[in-house]
């Protein structure tokens, strides 16, 4: 075989099947577990054979002159991701979020194992056309991502939403400018989202606020969510939620301990943003291809 032909890179995370496994030792140990707690292993396990039948059906859709790597989750920050390399997502839609801040252009399949258990908003690729999708006959959308930049040079990307705040979801203060315009605050944190985390948790967000910012996936644009901003004699609540397109927001910390910046919801993964630091947040020059049919 070819070493420069095409590779599919198949991105999984683990079912809870595996997770419990892990925990517990074995399916026995497992079962009895779940069983004093009121609960079945039947349905995770079903679960889980219904995930690996959809992984093998969508490894063997893979031309046969491709190359093929498996690739879990955890190990996305250690895995060398190819400039020709096909990304195909198998899971929920999560799975291509976490995966989006490693990728350079590389178009992403989503495949969803569990229509009735995933929304399936990102991974949208029928399994009777993953073969059509992976030689190139599929649409393609340029997902607008969203990147922090902070003053000392470190960035993060994100598909969906980044986190501003205090690691333990405390009061965060900081300073907040959107141009000319600026304030001190003190929240639970703020995130700045893209039109596809739009439908997340900043729509959670914005439900609970009332506050109505229309993003597009596509568009180069990204939006900006205070969380529960309280209002004292040295901070306010002016700066509150907001769309920027052509302006960078600027947050400057003003927290000694426990200052941090993350990515689609993954904590672990994360810049310090201690006392003076300044991160700027606007739309990424890179984008996701995400292929949709």
């Amino acid at each position: 075989m070819a070493t420069n032909s095409p590779r599919a890179v198949f991105v999984v995370r683990e079912t809870d099947y595996e997770l419990l496994i892990a925990r517990h030792a074995t399916r026995e140990q497992a079962r009895f577990f779940l069983e004093t707690r009121g609960q079945r292993i039947n349905e995770v396990e079903r679960r889980h054979g219904q995930f690996e039948a959809t992984l093998k059906a969508a490894r063997a859709a893979v031309p046969g002159e491709w190359r093929q790597a498996l690739v879990r989750r955890a190990d996305f920050d250690r895995f060398l991701f190819g400039p020709q390399d096909v990304i195909v997502a198998v899971g929920q839609d999560g799975l291509v979020a976490n995966v989006a801040k490693y990728l350079d252009g590389q178009p992403v399949l989503g495949i969803n194992p569990a229509p009735d258990l995933y929304d399936g908003v990102l991974v949208r690729v029928p399994l009777d056309r993953l073969s059509r999708a992976l030689q190139g006959e599929a649409q393609v959308e340029a997902r607008t991502m969203v990147e922090a930049r902070l003053d000392t040079g470190e960035r993060l990307l994100s598909l969906n939403e980044i986190f501003v705040g205090h690691r333990s979801h405390q009061s965060a203060r900081y300073r907040i400018a959107v141009g000319d315009t600026a304030e001190d605050q003190s929240s639970s944190g703020l995130i700045v989202a893209s039109g596809t985390g739009a439908t997340g948790w900043a729509q959670s967000i914005m439900l609970a606020t009332g506050a109505s910012i229309v993003l597009a996936p596509m568009e180069r644009a990204i939006g900006y969510f205070v969380r529960e901003p309280f209002p004292s004699v040295a901070t306010g609540t002016t700066l509150r939620s907001g769309k920027l397109t052509g302006t960078a927001l600027a947050v400057t910390s003003r927290m000694n301990d426990g200052g941090v910046i993350f990515a689609d919801g993954i904590e672990q993964d994360f810049l310090l943003f201690g006392w003076g630091a300044t991160v700027n947040l606007a739309p990424a020059d890179r984008t996701l291809r995400l292929v949709t049919a």
